[in-house]
């Protein structure tokens, strides 16, 4: 496996519907800022293939919308894939077009992900959402993910203490940095008390703990080294990747020992059933495989910044926890310290994350990717016309794309070049 860089990366705004805008206009639009971001140095002839990421054929009412994508943007007849991978879509193309570089397939590659989740009413889209659980078994008796998160965190709070306003800073930390991204869907200056009144949808979530449904469109460009260094004067290096797996029916997730990080023993969960339904093995999974290869010993001092998927306040807060950021049971404790803050050891989700972004399925893990690339560049003035949610000195960030309940979860890790 060779190096791996980013080059440039676009986004649209996330919006609740793009009415002037079809799926192939919005990934023209965030393509084409990409390509522009470079200069010029970079055409479409010089891309040799694309990864083109979307959630649900539902949506667009469209089979084969990847190849309209692919026409659309200049790129036939040159080779594309689509990846569909439920929650984690986004994160999935990123790590397959780092392979298809890495490999030695292409030089450079475009990964481009979209949704169009507002030609449906809410409910049907909860519908088509929910299809990426067990059709036989869970979906039957009402399974919708408002419901399946629901439990999951109350099982956090019956285990470990945690709180609903624990739950409820999560959200007010990323409202209140979207409102300073511009290409954020919500733009809304939360206090605790305002999420706090807000309407259960499923106790103890309520509305501002959970994403909205949207439409938008991302792109990254990532290349070789060789072709990181003619086109683009400051890449940044994609210096780890994991992915785990788990039970698509979360009731069948077996218990066992917890699977340490580097800084971690065994003494730490001596008491713990791991990994039950509070907590994401696939996660965990993910975050050590990448950890490994970027050489990271402990995630908490060796990061800069995350951005991690948190379709709902409690998966963030679960997410801490998988991650290594804190122990299993110290998510509330970590968020109430203010660790995740802008201004906290390891700021989490400074771009409002999907809480306040939005989450238009097959985009919000190039998001992500696009939102670090920039932090780490240190252009977020550049990009979102302001300077308030860059992170000083950026070195290094993670991006943390998550499917379903947890069954499948990607890790990709990004970093200055030395």
């Amino acid at each position: 496996m060779r190096p791996v860089y980013m080059l440039s990366g676009g986004i649209t705004r996330f919006a609740k519907a793009h009415p002037d805008k079809d799926f192939r206009f919005m990934v023209k639009e965030a393509f084409d800022y990409a390509l522009d971001d470079l200069g010029g140095k970079l055409t479409t002839n010089d891309i040799d293939g694309s990864i083109i990421s979307y959630f649900s054929d539902h949506f667009t009412f469209q089979l084969k919308a990847g190849a309209m994508v692919q026409d659309y943007v200049g790129l036939c007849p040159k080779p594309h894939v689509r990846i569909e991978g439920g929650g984690a879509t986004g994160g999935l193309c990123f790590q397959q077009a780092w392979e298809s570089v890495a490999s030695g397939r292409f030089e450079v590659a475009a990964a481009m992900g979209f949704e169009t989740m507002s030609h449906v009413e809410t409910a049907k889209g909860n519908e088509f959402i929910a299809l990426a659980s067990d059709t036989n078994y869970d979906f039957p008796v009402g399974g919708y993910y408002n419901g399946y998160y629901a439990m999951m965190v109350v099982r956090h709070m019956h285990e470990f203490g945690t709180t609903e306003k624990q739950l409820a800073r999560i959200a007010v930390k990323n409202h209140n940095n979207a409102i300073h991204n511009p290409y954020a869907q919500e733009h809304l200056a939360l206090t605790i008390e305002d999420v706090m009144r807000s309407e259960y949808i499923a106790w103890p979530l309520k509305r501002h703990d959970i994403c909205v449904m949207s439409d938008g469109a991302a792109c990254c460009i990532l290349a070789s080294e060789k072709a990181a260094q003619k086109y683009c004067e400051n890449p940044i290096k994609i210096s780890g990747i994991g992915a785990g797996s788990d039970c698509m029916r979360f009731a069948d997730r077996p218990h066992g020992k917890v699977l340490l990080m580097p800084h971690e023993k065994e003494s730490d969960y001596k008491n713990l059933k791991y990994p039950g339904v509070h907590s994401f093995r696939a996660g965990r999974t993910a975050g050590l495989n990448a950890y490994k290869m970027a050489g990271i010993g402990h995630p908490l001092e060796d990061l800069d910044l995350v951005e991690l998927h948190d379709a709902y306040s409690s998966s963030e807060l679960q997410t801490y926890e998988d991650l290594g950021l804190c122990k299993y049971g110290e998510g509330g404790r970590f968020i109430e310290e203010g660790h995740s803050t802008l201004d906290g050891k390891l700021p989490v989700n400074p771009s409002g994350g999907l809480l306040a972004c939005g989450h238009p399925v097959g985009a919000t893990g190039l998001m992500q990717a696009v939102t670090t690339f920039w932090q780490l560049q240190h252009t977020i003035g550049k990009h979102f016309g302001n300077d308030k949610l860059q992170i000083k000195k950026a070195k290094r960030g993670l991006i943390h794309s998550h499917a379903g309940t947890g069954t499948y979860v990607t890790v990709s890790i990004m970093e200055r070049p030395q």
